[in-house]
């Protein structure tokens, strides 16, 4: 274990990557969030529409996992799941929101904090039908968050969804569809060297706002 810990606290890597010109604050925040994901995908970062969000529900206690930004446009991200997982519940009581992308191969993140609201039915639509249909049948079979017994269970729940609807194509489930996270925050963090990072950031008062303010912050 102590060698463990050594490992940690000796891992001092440097970062080299690039840098964030001042010229950068005149730049939409959304158009400059693509041509960052255009460089992520470019580049053939691992998983490079991955992203943390971390939502608060009743109990006051923040959670936090991975999910896929499924839509990037002006207006914001989106990301589908089940809308009674645990993260749907949350949003349902405070539809406040962060996101966290990471880079590591560009040495770049970018950190977003908005409001949600659930995505147009159409498009839930649209993004479920182009689903394999494996994954179309296990989101009927998973009541993402609840507790099961055993894993036998899931397995069966997702052979009785294949009886049901076989030989004819899988809806989109009544509890499943997008969220559009709508940013009032977006920070873009670049790595730079001796940690003197570069941190540019774009905020508004609220969703509906079209003003940004743009400042520069210590790393």
């Amino acid at each position: 274990m102590k060698e463990f810990l050594d490992i940690l606290r000796n891992d001092h890597a440097d970062f080299d990557q690039g840098k964030l010109d001042d010229r950068l604050k005149s730049i939409d925040p959304m158009k400059l969030f693509t041509k960052w994901y255009q460089e992520a995908f470019e580049k053939q970062c691992v998983s490079p529409n991955s992203m943390t969000i971390s939502t608060v529900g009743k109990d006051l206690m923040p959670s936090s996992r991975i999910v896929y930004m499924k839509e990037l446009m002006e207006e914001g991200l989106i990301f589908y799941t089940n809308y009674e997982s645990k993260k749907g519940e949350d949003l349902k009581v405070n539809p406040q929101i962060s996101a966290l992308f990471y880079w590591d191969e560009l040495s770049r993140q970018i950190r977003v904090q908005g409001v949600v609201e659930k995505a147009p039915e159409f498009m839930s639509d649209d993004y479920f039908e182009s689903r394999p249909r494996p994954s179309k049948l296990g989101a009927w079979a998973s009541r993402q968050s609840n507790v099961i017994e055993d894993r036998a269970t899931l397995d069966e729940a997702y052979k009785e969804v294949e009886k049901r609807f076989e030989g004819q194509e899988v809806p989109r489930p009544p509890f499943w569809g997008g969220y559009l996270i709508k940013p009032i925050y977006i920070e873009f963090w670049q790595g730079r060297p001796s940690r003197l990072h570069d941190r540019i950031c774009f905020e508004k008062d609220d969703v509906e706002s079209t003003e940004w303010k743009v400042t520069r912050r210590n790393p």
